[in-house]
């Protein structure tokens, strides 16, 4: 058994509750111990391993309920041109980027496959702790389609452990669905409607019949109470997402007081990627005509729409989209949160708590608090006083993931 203990600094547990100055948390292996005041704590008579948090603030790792760990960007001739398995070797990169912003655990929302979540459990590579959905399920000629009027296709190309996305009708979602969770998938993810970087649909256009989703649904539910979350865009595609029983909406831009509603009395979580709209924007050399034509038309609407809902009081969990934009830059999405009228401990919470509840971990990972994983960041400056701070991944001075310390920034005496 190996013991650590973080001290010497200010508690920001996930919980929402109050800071508590002067706290430590005692790590056995890679389990929590105890969290507490440093001065409380029972201490093991064993060897100690003790890191100074340098009157920093200790903070549950971070995560992010949407990302795509398999791809940056979205620069189609530069899609086309790379070499299949080349998008491996890049994807260790962003997997360490997303370490090292403080992002412990994802949901990969489509394209990190068992190998890649593989991987990064045996050691083999640095990487978030994930929760993986294989590939997204879309109709022919909506998102996921990447057919192009040329008759070039950048769909997701389907291969040995990810298989291709695309069905249509009763008896082919159904099969898809098992050959997700075949392939290894923890949660099942579909597309009810179309979206902005899909060349032959749009964010209003309804995907599937509730028919389809209402299967997509019970099929994965036959698998241990396996998950389903859902792009949703357009206000029908969203409703008919929480009529199904799905169990998070992601982006959500055209949520109306209805929808918000049905979500309220569902339970259904919300997953905003505030970000995601940023990243076109930034990257619009790169991106096609038809994106950046959409990403304006629906920019305003939807951050009216995740104003309303978290004032409403919808389950609000924070995911990036990450992918879309660059990877390792997760935690911009806490300000934008903020920016949409939560507050910064609001928005700590939607990336612990709430978190983790959104991905059903919650009783793992999410809060600092004894026999959770040791799963524990370490930022030099208040995100309370200033939650942009966070975006400067140099101001996380220490990520801990199972116990292991895999980032220490600290200045040495």
């Amino acid at each position: 058994m190996a013991y650590s203990l973080i001290r010497n600094g200010t508690l920001i547990d996930g919980s929402g509750g109050n800071p508590l100055a002067d706290a430590a948390v005692l790590i056995e292996d890679n389990t929590i111990r105890a969290v507490g005041h440093q001065n409380r704590i029972p201490l093991p008579d064993a060897e100690l391993v003790e890191i100074d948090a340098q009157g920093g603030f200790i903070l549950p790792g971070l995560i992010d309920t949407h990302v795509h760990l398999m791809f940056e960007g979205y620069d189609i001739l530069k899609m086309i041109n790379t070499p299949f398995s080349l998008n491996f070797y890049q994807a260790i990169d962003y997997m360490r980027r997303t370490v090292e912003a403080g992002v412990t655990t994802v949901r990969d929302a489509a394209g990190a496959d068992l190998g890649v979540k593989t991987a990064v459990e045996q050691g083999l590579v640095l990487g978030p702790r994930m929760q993986i959905s294989v590939n997204a399920l879309g109709i022919t000629s909506g998102h996921g389609d990447g057919w192009l009027p040329s008759g070039v296709d950048i769909t997701l190309p389907a291969y040995p452990g990810c298989p291709d996305g695309l069905c249509d009708g009763v008896d082919d979602v159904r099969r898809k669905v098992r050959e997700m969770l075949r392939a290894g998938a923890e949660v099942i993810k579909v597309c009810t409607t179309g979206g902005v970087l899909s060349p032959t649909d749009h964010p209003d256009f309804t995907q599937f019949s509730l028919e389809e989703l209402k299967v997509i649904v019970e099929e994965a539910a036959f698998r241990r109470g396996t998950r389903v979350m859902a792009h949703a865009s357009g206000r029908e595609g969203i409703k008919n997402a929480i009529r199904a029983g799905i169990h998070s909406i992601e982006h959500g831009d055209q949520l109306d007081d209805e929808a918000i509603e049905m979500m309220l009395e569902n339970g259904t979580f919300l997953v905003p990627t505030l970000l995601a709209t940023i990243g076109i924007l930034e990257a619009a050399d790169s991106m096609p005509e038809w994106g950046l034509r959409k990403i304006h038309e629906a920019a305003d609407i939807h951050r009216e729409s995740m104003a309303r809902a978290h004032k409403a009081g919808v389950r609000i969990a924070m995911g990036t989209d990450a992918g879309v934009g660059p990877h390792g830059t997760n935690l911009r999405e806490l300000g934008l949160m903020c920016d949409i009228g939560m507050t910064p401990m609001e928005a700590i919470v939607a990336t612990t708590k709430v978190a983790a509840e959104c991905i059903g971990w919650e009783d793992r990972i999410g809060t600092l608090e004894a026999e959770k994983l040791a799963d524990v960041v370490v930022s030099q400056t208040d995100p309370l006083a200033d939650i942009r701070s966070l975006e400067n991944v140099d101001n996380v001075l220490i990520v801990i993931k199972d116990g292991q310390i895999v980032k220490d920034r600290r200045q040495r005496g």
